[in-house]
């Protein structure tokens, strides 16, 4: 007998997919190496509604790819398997204006990347902004993903 998932409440979309992001800090970013795709789990280093930011080095494979393509999509995956995708387009932030002060927010409250790489100057820090064109919803065996509202977040 297949498990019948509890009803999922449209209006606490936001509220479900906020919290599976919570409870699953790691997610699989997924990327585009010419016409082959490409996976790899990432630890964000801040979240803002779906607003995403990732930290890279130059050397990543990643690096190309997402020059190559920006458009790439996250998954998180709780431990119930309840699941959030956003898809989105990364840009590497500016070093001027608006985007200066939030490097440098994540740069301190950060101390793996302090120690690792000794200065936000450094330039083979690249840090990411998964802007989200879509964030779906899916409760385990739900089999139907809920669109989640971008104005909410």
């Amino acid at each position: 007998m297949q498990p019948k998932p509890e009803p999922v409440d449209a209006s606490r979309l936001v509220e479900l997919a906020r919290e599976v992001m919570k409870q699953a800090p790691f997610p699989v970013l997924a990327s585009q190496d010419g016409d082959q795709p490409r996976v790899r789990p990432v630890s964000p280093v801040k979240t803002d509604g779906f607003i995403v930011y990732i930290a890279s080095l130059r050397l990543y494979h990643k690096t190309s790819e997402i020059a190559s393509n920006p458009n790439i999509e996250l998954c998180y995956l709780d431990q119930e398997h309840n699941q959030v995708r956003i898809t989105g387009r990364a840009r590497v932030l500016d070093e001027v204006g608006p985007d200066a002060a939030v490097k440098q927010e994540i740069w301190e409250s950060n101390p793996l990347l302090r120690q690792f790489l000794g200065s936000p100057d450094n330039p083979e820090l690249i840090i990411y902004r998964v802007d989200p064109s879509q964030v779906r919803y899916m409760r385990e065996w739900g089999l139907e993903y809920h669109e989640v509202p971008l104005e909410d977040s």
